[in-house]
């Protein structure tokens, strides 16, 4: 299959190439187009161990680029699109960058999908476009009630998506993921936040009471979802993608002090953020009964294994931090 994959440089994106063009798959071969823009998380750096291989092609574009999207999508079977700005406390101080990217982004490159009859897109979203919910978990059917300008920019282009398949049939499908760890993720999101933190000795920010709570979702088992939902997934169909394990970021942050050999005193409690959401939780039954879909890692193993990476990769992150000043 041929697949353009939008956001390839990014954290899941990466994974999501990696997994694609692993030499030790035995199922089908597929050909990889990535494009990314190479914004400050998007790096070079995670798409080094496939960047030889020959089923893959990297361009570098904006999604909003019209021309250039009606370029690459072109001869594709599937897009699969990841490309966005995902960092709530970013959106808050600026929200403009994300209608751009995820909203006009999406639009772009939906156009360009349905005037190049290309066969499906699947479109990458967000649990945080449902709000927040006190106790049980959503439905894909739950309104959308995003509260941070980055969740509402997501649900605006997950309605996007959904009109391009309702009024021009495009089949298009939707995964929405709960929060995803593990390696190569750019440290500004908590769990690489802390532990890059840590590994220098330095305290780790906790918002307000610490109680809000997560669920968390290997990056690994989000890309076979995605690969699952790209399959055997139907066209306007939208699936959550959950990891089944919910923790409080208190709860998270002693794993982490623990994981690096460091007690309570490094946790600096800061003002919480504006509009900050208490809880997610998605229902991914429907992703287990149609797509045959079950998170595999054990968060304990997963997280073990992501602070280790973080530990023995300083080359890798200690430049996004210098870059940015920490």
């Amino acid at each position: 299959m041929k697949i353009l994959v939008t956001g390839a440089a990014g954290f899941i994106g990466s994974h999501f190439v990696r997994m694609l063009l692993d030499p030790t798959r035995t199922d089908d071969s597929h050909l990889v187009t990535a494009v990314d823009s190479l914004s400050y998380a998007g790096n070079p750096a995670n798409l080094a161990a496939v960047r030889d291989s020959e089923g893959f092609r990297f361009e570098l574009g904006d999604v909003t680029d019209a021309a250039l999207m009606e370029r690459v999508v072109a001869g594709q079977d599937a897009v699969v699109h990841f490309a966005a700005e995902s960092h709530v406390d970013r959106s808050i101080d600026g929200a403009r960058d994300f209608v751009h990217t995820n909203v006009l982004g999406t639009q772009t490159v939906l156009n360009a999908a349905l005037r190049a009859g290309v066969g499906r897109v699947l479109h990458i979203s967000t649990d945080e476009v449902y709000g927040s919910i006190a106790s049980g978990s959503w439905p894909e059917e739950h309104p959308l009630e995003p509260n941070s300008p980055y969740a509402a920019s997501k649900a605006a282009s997950d309605l996007i998506a959904l009109a391009y398949h309702r009024t021009h049939g495009l089949d298009v499908r939707i995964t929405r993921c709960s929060n995803n760890y593990g390696t190569h993720q750019y440290p500004e999101k908590i769990i690489p936040l802390f532990v890059t933190n840590l590994l220098q000795g330095r305290k780790v920010p906790l918002y307000g009471d610490g109680l809000s709570i997560r669920d968390w979702l290997h990056v690994d088992d989000h890309c076979r979802g995605i690969l699952l939902a790209l399959e055997h997934g139907r066209a306007g169909e939208i699936y959550n993608i959950g990891g089944g394990t919910e923790l409080t970021n208190r709860e998270l942050t002693g794993l982490l002090l623990e994981a690096c050999g460091a007690g309570p005193d490094r946790i600096e409690y800061v003002a919480d953020r504006k509009g900050h959401d208490r809880r997610y939780s998605v229902d991914w039954s429907k992703a287990r009964r149609e797509l045959g879909y079950t998170p595999r890692y054990d968060f304990s193993r997963g997280l073990a294994e992501t602070v280790a990476w973080y530990r023995d990769n300083r080359a890798w992150w200690e430049p996004l931090l210098q870059r940015n000043g920490r």
